[in-house]
Parts: structure tokens; sequence; C-alpha cells
């Protein structure tokens, strides 16, 4: 990986978990579990969501990492590093991930799924600052994007929590989103 390639995924790396971290910062145990429908996520199954991937991505990364390199792919993926920056974190379109990476309620108590993102995060941050592997000619498919080699499913990382982030906010700017009023009022 390039200095400039190692800089900016760390930088995006940081910044994600940054805008996450502000986006749940304060709220109140209904606001991170409100639902705006049955069958949209709440803040804190957004956060398990990105837990889940990151640390699925980070492993299938290290795994494939251990195989031969294919330079020879490069060409296949030349382009996608854009398309990872800008297709991942956009809203318009809805993409349902396998069932195993979904939501499940495997940490109940907020602060320690906080806890299991921050550690994951670390574990990718640590993994992006120090390894030497050659990510550009290490390859792995994406279901929706095609293949994508490893310092490009490290951007993924980064955008995919971005993604959710937006859709946080947009849970946050429901109508029926708790006030604060209420949810203090909801434990007296």
């Amino acid at each position: 990986m390039e200095a400039t390639e190692r800089e900016q995924v760390v930088h995006l790396l940081a910044h994600s978990r940054e805008r996450l971290v502000l986006a749940v910062e304060g709220l109140s145990t209904e606001q991170r579990s409100f639902r705006p429908a049955d069958d949209r996520w709440s803040i804190a199954d957004c956060i398990e969501h990105v837990t889940v991937v990151e640390g699925s991505v980070l492993g299938k990364i290290q795994e494939v990492l251990q195989t031969a390199p294919e330079p020879e792919r490069r060409d296949e993926v030349r382009g996608k590093d854009q398309i990872v920056l800008e297709q991942v974190p956009a809203r318009g379109q809805r993409v349902k991930g396998p069932a195993r990476l979904m939501p499940q309620g495997r940490w109940p108590e907020f602060e320690d799924l906080v806890r299991q993102f921050e550690a994951t995060r670390e574990r990718s941050v640590r993994f992006s600052a120090v390894t030497q592997a050659d990510l550009r000619s290490h390859f792995f498919p994406h279901t929706v994007l095609g293949l994508l080699d490893c310092y490009q499913w490290l951007l993924l990382i980064a955008a995919h929590c971005e993604r959710h982030v937006r859709q946080m906010e947009e849970v946050k700017a429901d109508r029926g989103f708790p006030t604060h009023q209420q949810a203090g009022q909801a434990g007296a």
C-alpha cells in the first residue's frame, strides 16, 4: 500500500468512527432502540450491523492475504476506489446483505455494543496502519460491486460505516423519534 493510500484509509476509518460516536452521543435507551417502522433498523441495529460486517470483512482480508497474489487481476478493479467511496455511503438504494450479517441483538447492552464497535474499528485501523501486505494484488468479490482488491475492501469498511451513520441520522430525523423529554418521562 502506498503511503497516500495508507493515510487515506486510516483517515476515513477515523472519520467514520468519529461520525458514528457523535451520532449516538447522549441518546436515551428509547432513542437508541427506536425503529421508524417494523421493517426499519434502530440506531443500535445499525451499530451492530456495522460491527459485524467490519469484523467479517477484516477477517476475510486476512484470510485472502494468505493466498498467492494475483497482480494480473488489477485491471479488473481499476477505478473502483471512487465507486466504493461514492456508492457505498449513498442511501438511494437499499441493499440486503446475508442473514449472518443482520442485527440479531448480539450485544443487548448498548455500552457493550459500542465497546465492540470500538474494538473492531481499532483492529481495522491498526491493520491498515501497519500492514505491509500487497493489498492491491489480493481480491474477493462483493455481492453488488463485484471484485474488489483488499485495499478497496478497507475503503468499503469506512464507507459502509458512513452509510449507516447516515441511516442513523434518518432515524433521528423521523417524526416519531422520541425526544429527550419523552424519553425521560417514560422512565418516571
